[in-house]
């Protein structure tokens, strides 16, 4: 075998003609030899992608555990159990596994974009070896194969076209144009072409529609157009999200803070000649109160709960992690066919009577040549109940009809076929004959209007006059302008042969895939949120720039721009011109991850949608990619983060809202946890440092930050979306958990929490000396607390650390709902779980003190009812706080907001 055979997979056979393409393989018309195809099986390997290896389950299980809070949390038990405290250790492994579970289950689907782009490829193929045609499994095409294709067949590799006969493939998938590529083996190209303009090039897992013809192949496996899709599935790599990245910043964050309040405490130990094992458990009670175990936990609750709240808007999310991240979405790049259009060919303008009009004002019975004409005059048929078979541009003639409520079954029973003229290539038109009432007959011809019009005379016979025909060329022209593929049709009289000579022009059609209806309004909601809408497609330029400039995404061709000019650019030239750019046209799968990378570099948080296997790669290469349920092919769900299942690109406005107001609630859960804890690190560490023994036991912690803060933290996370949340740019992806206010917040509301325990836990040795006449001092009040001498005394101390502790932080729950908003007027039948958590808490924390059982096992004392409503209303007082601190907190927002509008408004040039 030469070296020229070897190196087959890098020539491009578009350039070349079918002599030298043949020669190129060393083949003949007679086929390669089987002796000759089984050595070239062993240079080239099966016809089939290279396997990825598959994560185990338990592979799978593990991995929801990487991550920076769970290690600590580890380490918290395996501490925990060395020091014998097997109580708090057994909660806090159940929580970890509680999150793996969770998370492993919603992201149980492995990816399967390999598998699923295996399921395209055709598991037989028709070919010619030894002059001998033979059906044999596709994975054994070898370079130099010539195989058969007929309508109905997949291409079952990459093959350069020899022999065309009407030939038109199917590669919407591949290229996301919506017609079929008419063929033709004897183009040659003159220089490189993208996919959808080789029109004498078929690709593997691409369907023939119509015709037949022969094809040699010249690339197998991964060397194909989808093969190297595969490579670029499996070499974009998994990124974290924005939250993930924030989560696992405050997870070291945590870890340093842990590892610093010890060695103070040990610091503190040796200063004040404390036991060192009593300093040792009370630097793990310090260290437990330092981690919110819960987080991890109420993060992927809330993630799967905000999963099940978009099944309810029409979408299914693969992976948790990506729910937040559309909240941060600011560019959605959207494929233009199936996505922002109907991926349905429609008539939207017809020209007759030497009037041009839109279809949806033509009245049948006027027009009822054109439409009659133009509906018989068709191979394709619309059944009774709704299957659509037929060539796209054919069924856009005959739902004209049926717009109309005329049928074509209707129209053949009066008017049956009796010879047709089927359309080619060469001649570019088709012509039906059809049987009249009367016994006369007529037919139909219907094509190109270049084609059609020299065959067309006046009803006197003689041609037809140069007004007449520029008054046709001029309506086609404008037709054209506005991206609508146009055809012509022309009538004969009294004639059964089929002849398309001596025709009498009837009128034209221009056909377009519409946009849907419901995207230009998604459109405008996505530039009133501040986020930037890009089309991408393999379609035409003039046919993408129609669509986007009808739906709002472009206003100007200098913001469209072609595969040609974009091979020509390297990624970093891209980078430089892709903020003024709108519409990207005849792209390759190359081409719109090189997009995708380009408005990346540029800080942006960029959502891709698609629904074709030419998106796949570009969906796995965005932050978050978007999948169409209904039409999108198995790899491209394969690869997406998320699907729609209706196709219905406003959907995604929705997605974005719910996206958006779950990272809102995750945040303030988080700030409300985070805050929770500092109070109990100020509350224990202040106390130790005054010499005092610890107000909080660790179970009052663990009970504390599992139990009593995990209702209102979930309640947080699912709170509604406010009306104005689209209103809003998205946030910066770079800003972390604590931007805009929420360091303040966390601290602030921290050292009050911590405050308040810490002085309902001075208050009772405080009221005893004074009620003795004793003076207030720390030597007297740790005399008071010594759990040897006044157990009792100082079992009801940390009994009021700890319920104040509890009920202050429940307190603090109502206003961390809606930070900018006061708490008298948000609404709060809006989140029952609120109210609900609210009363759990108060009841659950009246349980460890009133209920015997409970009270031994905290080893708290009971409360009286003035005592209990005295530290109810101490407890208060974090809400008050929330509600002077608020307005504060707004006008620093709305600077942040206006900042944000500017920068997008250059952005936009």
């Amino acid at each position: 075998m030469t070296e020229e055979i070897q190196s087959a997979g890098e020539t491009c056979y578009e350039e070349l003609s079918i002599e030298e393409s043949l020669a190129k393989l060393e083949t003949s018309d007679d086929g390669l030899s089987a002796a000759e195809a089984a050595s070239r099986l062993e240079t080239y390997g099966p016809n089939a992608f290279a396997e990825e290896k598959k994560r185990s389950g338990i592979a799978r299980f593990f991995s929801q555990l990487n991550d920076p809070m769970i290690f600590i949390l580890l380490a918290a038990t395996v501490v925990s159990a060395f020091l014998k405290e097997y109580t708090d250790a057994v909660v806090i492994v159940a929580i970890i596994l509680i999150n793996a579970i969770v998370g492993m289950v919603q992201e149980s689907k492995a990816e399967k974009s390999l598998e699923a782009l295996k399921k395209l490829s055709s598991p037989f193929a028709m070919v010619r070896r030894d002059n001998k045609l033979g059906e044999i499994p596709a994975s054994e095409l070898v370079p130099g194969d010539i195989v058969v294709l007929e309508a109905g067949r997949i291409v079952p590799a990459d093959v350069r076209l020899i022999q065309t006969v009407n030939l038109k493939i199917e590669e919407s998938a591949l290229t996301g144009e919506s017609v079929p590529v008419e063929k033709d083996a004897r183009f040659v190209a003159e220089g490189e072409l993208g996919i959808g303009d080789r029109i004498n090039m078929g690709y593997l897992s691409t369907g023939v529609s119509y015709g037949r013809g022969l094809g040699l192949v010249v690339g197998t496996g991964m060397q194909t157009e989808m093969g190297k899709i595969a490579k670029m599935i499996t070499e974009e790599k998994e990124k974290p999200t924005p939250l993930q990245q924030k989560l696992a910043g405050l997870g070291k964050v945590l870890g340093v803070l842990c590892l610093l309040i010890c060695a103070a405490l040990f610091v503190v130990a040796m200063i004040q000649h404390r036991d060192p094992m009593e300093m040792l458990l009370t630097a793990i009670s310090l260290a437990v109160a330092a981690i919110p175990e819960g987080l991890p936990a109420i993060v992927t609750i809330v993630l799967a709960l905000g999963v099940q709240r978009m099944v309810r808007v029409n979408t299914i999310v693969r992976k948790l992690p990506a729910v937040e991240t559309l909240g941060s979405v600011s560019i959605v790049c959207s494929d233009k066919t199936g996505t922002l259009t109907q991926n349905k060919m429609t008539v939207t303008m017809v020209y007759s009577n030497g009037a041009l009009k839109p279809a949806s004002q033509a009245v049948y019975l006027e027009e009822k040549l054109l439409y009659d004409g133009f509906i018989l005059c068709t191979d394709a048929e619309v059944t009774a109940d709704g299957l659509r078979i037929g060539d796209p541009t054919e069924l856009a003639l005959v739902d004209l009809g049926l717009s109309k409520d005329v049928t074509k079954h209707e129209l053949e029973k009066g008017m049956p076929r009796v010879n047709e003229l089927a359309f080619d290539s060469e001649r570019k038109m088709m012509t039906t004959v059809h049987r009249l009432d009367d016994g006369g007959v007529i037919s139909f011809t219907k094509g190109a209007v270049d084609k059609l019009l020299p065959h067309c005379v006046r009803e006197d016979g003689k041609p037809i006059s140069e007004d007449e025909k520029a008054q046709i060329l001029d309506a086609s022209s404008e037709m054209a302008a506005n991206a609508l593929r146009v055809l012509a049709l022309a009538m004969k009289t009294g004639d059964e042969t089929a002849s398309e000579e001596d025709l009498t022009f009837v009128g034209l059609v221009g056909m377009i895939d519409p946009p849907r209806p419901e995207a230009p309004g998604a459109v405008v909601e996505f530039n009133g949120a501040s986020i930037t809408t890009v089309m991408i497609t393999g379609d035409h330029r003039d046919t993408a720039f129609a669509i986007a400039k009808e739906i709002g995404i472009a206003d100007s061709p200098e913001q469209c721009i072609s595969g040609d000019a974009l091979a020509l650019m390297t990624q970093e030239q891209l980078n430089a011109a892709v903020p003024n750019l709108r519409v990207f046209a005849r792209v390759s799968p190359q081409h719109k991850v090189m997009i995708v990378k380009a408005f990346q570099s540029h800080g942006q948080i960029v959502s891709m949608t698609g629904d074709g296997v030419n998106d796949a790669p570009s969906l796995k290469a965005a932050d978050i990619g978007v999948a169409m349920g209904i039409t999108g092919t198995d790899v491209s769900k394969s690869a997406a983060d998320m699907i729609l299942t209706d196709d219905n690109f406003a959907t995604i406005r929705l997605a974005v809202r719910e996206g958006r107001n779950i990272y809102n609630n995750i945040r303030e859960s988080v700030l409300f946890l985070l805050s929770s804890n500092l109070g109990e690190i100020f509350t224990m560490f202040f106390a130790i440092c005054i010499g005092l023994l610890s107000p909080l036991k660790a179970i009052h912690i663990l009970w504390i930050n599992l139990i009593t803060d995990s209702f209102p933290a979930l309640a947080l996370g699912v709170d509604p979306p406010e009306d104005n949340i689209m209103k809003f740019p998205p946030r910066d992806a770079k800003a972390g958990l604590f931007s805009n206010g929420g360091m303040v917040i966390t601290v602030l509301f921290g050292i009050i929490i911590g405050g308040l325990t810490l002085a309902a836990y001075l208050y009772v040795p405080i009221s005893i000396l004074t009620g003795a006449g004793e003076p207030v001092t720390i030597a007297n009040i740790d005399a008071l607390l010594d759990p040897a001498l006044h157990a009792e005394t100082y079992a009801r101390a940390q009994t009021f650390a700890f319920t104040t502790l509890g009920i202050s932080q429940l307190f603090n729950a109502l206003g961390f709902r809606k930070l900018h908003k006061s708490v008298f007027s948000v609404n709060h039948l809006q989140n029952k779980m609120m109210i609900f958590a609210f009363i759990i808490g108060f009841g659950l924390q009246i349980m460890v003190t009133e209920v015997p059982f409970f009270v031994g096992v905290f080893e708290t004392a009971s409360l009286s009812l003035q005592e209990w409503l005295s530290l109810t209303a101490v407890c208060t007082i974090p809400l008050w706080v929330h509600e002077i601190y608020r307005p504060i907190n707004n006008h620093f927002i709305e600077k942040r907001t206006e900042k944000e509008k500017a920068k997008k408004g250059a952005l936009n040039g």
